[in-house]
């Protein structure tokens, strides 16, 4: 079993930062990657960014030269810089650690963008 723990969400103005955080713990040695999905109001959840334990990053169009992710491995730690947020960023943010068939999510973190 993994669990992930997320933090960070909050109100920000149009234009501003906020950070996630994503802490996972259990059998982390067979997880492969760990990303951050979300899911906006009325809408489908979404891939925003996923990182491998070897380091390759994948981000979804939308969000590419705003959002970075990054992990500290000491800590067993993800990471989700947002810059430069929109108000279309506005929705529920999940972590998800991934092993080879399964996916564990955290409970979502709401991250609210204003115009």
């Amino acid at each position: 079993q993994v669990q992930v723990v997320e933090s960070g969400g909050g109100l920000v103005q149009a234009g501003g930062s906020l950070r996630l955080s994503c802490a996972a713990s259990g059998r982390i040695r067979s997880i492969y990657a760990m990303g951050w999905y979300r899911q906006p109001p009325g809408k489908q959840r979404e891939l925003v960014a996923a990182i491998t334990t070897g380091g390759t990053t994948n981000y979804a169009a939308s969000v590419k030269g705003r959002f970075t992710i990054s992990r500290d491995n000491a800590k067993n730690t993800v990471y989700l810089q947002m810059n430069s947020l929109k108000p279309e960023d506005t929705a529920v943010y999940y972590c998800n650690a991934r092993q080879v068939s399964i996916d564990y999510w955290g409970q979502g973190t709401q991250v609210t963008v204003s115009s």
